[in-house]
């Protein structure tokens, strides 16, 4: 067998180890795609998403509190945009503001009598407007630095289930989400409501024309002249389901939820008083990715 001198190779052999055929013009390689970058869990974060996340205010009230100079971090007055690092001094009203991240979520369902006060401004007392008493909210188990925030809460003057917790982010979610839930009410009116007036409530139209979805609307007793009617509807508040009711021309007297989405208000639960969310409460108001971040104790990232 011939060989080849001057170490040069046959032509049409290829250098099966190296860099292929001679004068033969390669295809470049395209490097594989990137994978996102993970975030970063000490990134610095927008100052009102750290209040908001810490349940000390709401996107909004923490703007105004930036525009009215109350805050500073590391003692330099805080702007519109200013971000938060871990580690950096936030103070407002030059005392020290506690924002770090959530290590759980914390929600609870209470029973408020009607006409209870739900919450006052922060550091208010109970006045003779109030009848002397607490604000519920000002009854729950506080975290240092931390408010609770109610979602969808009934108007003072009527009562029942009320749905608070101390995560900013997870209120703004549940806010949302209950335009999706069936809620239950039970509603006193004066008298007995004709069947035209039931047809109304049924119908589910507002003074602005929009129409709430009603499942139901059953008698449920009462004593002397008044009487109670069980209503659900799906994404009702308090207020809509009182004006739809005054609407048909009943005298409403009461309004007190008993339901919303998958919480019921038990009998078991004195007025007054409250109790805290489960994991697998929170996981069916939740649902998804939005669930397994409650899970984490991340739901207010």
């Amino acid at each position: 067998m011939s060989r080849t001198g001057g170490g040069r190779r046959p032509s049409g052999v290829a250098r099966s180890h190296r860099r292929g055929t001679r004068g033969t013009p390669q295809t470049p390689r395209r490097a594989p795609p990137r994978a996102p970058a993970p975030a970063r869990a000490h990134e610095p974060e927008r100052l009102q998403k750290v209040l908001a996340r810490a349940g000390l205010a709401s996107r909004r009230e923490a703007e105004a509190w930036i525009r009215a100079g109350r805050l500073t971090i590391n003692g330099a007055v805080a702007t519109l945009g200013a971000r938060v690092a871990p580690g950096d001094e936030l103070r407002l009203d030059g005392r020290a503001v506690h924002a770090h991240a959530p290590t759980g979520i914390r929600a609870f369902l209470c029973h408020r009598s009607p006409g209870e006060p739900l919450g006052e401004p922060i550091g208010a007392a109970a006045t003779p407007a109030s009848g002397g008493r607490t604000a519920m909210l000002g009854r729950l188990p506080r975290r240092l630095g931390r408010r609770f925030i109610a979602v969808s809460p009934m108007p003072r003057p009527d009562g029942g289930l009320e749905l608070v917790t101390s995560d900013g982010g997870l209120a703004a979610r549940l806010q949302r989400g209950v335009h999706a839930f069936s809620s239950e009410f039970g509603v006193r009116v004066r008298g007995e409501l004709s069947a035209t007036q039931l047809q109304g409530i049924l119908g589910g139209e507002l003074d602005s024309g929009a129409h709430l979805a009603v499942e139901r609307c059953d008698a449920a007793g009462g004593e002397g002249a008044n009487r109670w009617y069980q209503i659900t509807a799906r994404g009702a508040s308090g207020r809509e389901l009182r004006q739809l009711v005054e609407r048909q021309g009943a005298l409403v007297s009461r309004v007190l939820r008993t339901r919303l989405g998958p919480l019921a208000l038990e009998r078991s639960l004195p007025r007054g008083r409250f109790r805290e969310l489960s994991q697998e409460e929170l996981r069916a108001l939740l649902s998804g990715e939005e669930a397994a971040a409650v899970e984490d104790g991340r739901a207010g990232g």
